[in-house]
């Protein structure tokens, strides 16, 4: 590898970091409104919590993680926890505590998870 391809890379991987970060935050936008229709149960799970959110929400949770990587988990965190979310915290936190992870969409496919094994 030369360095004007690791500078490639580098531009390539940060042009798609602030693309996430821009469309995570217009979709926070989003979220805001409709986080006020989300009613889910008191003492709902992991599971049952995703069949109750909707996929703009675990969207936004994957783009936040694309875009901040390891800085991503305590604003995933507090946002989950203001939006009444509480279930979805831990997993969130411990996916984009994870370094090099991003790349994985884990939330959107919990969600997906969610719907189709019910």
């Amino acid at each position: 590898m030369t360095a004007e391809t690791l500078r490639n890379f580098g531009l390539i991987m940060a042009g798609v970091m602030v693309v996430s970060l821009i469309l995570a935050l217009l979709l926070l936008l989003l979220i805001i409104r409709q986080a006020k229709q989300i009613d889910i149960p008191a003492g709902a799970g992991f599971m049952e919590t995703l069949r109750y959110t909707p996929f703009s929400v675990v969207l936004f949770v994957d783009l936040l993680d694309l875009a901040l990587d390891v800085l991503a988990a305590p604003f995933a965190w507090v946002i989950l926890d203001r939006l009444g979310l509480k279930a979805l915290r831990g997993v969130s936190a411990v996916e984009a505590a994870i370094p090099f992870t991003q790349g994985v969409p884990t939330m959107t496919l919990c969600w997906i998870g969610a719907r189709i094994f019910n």
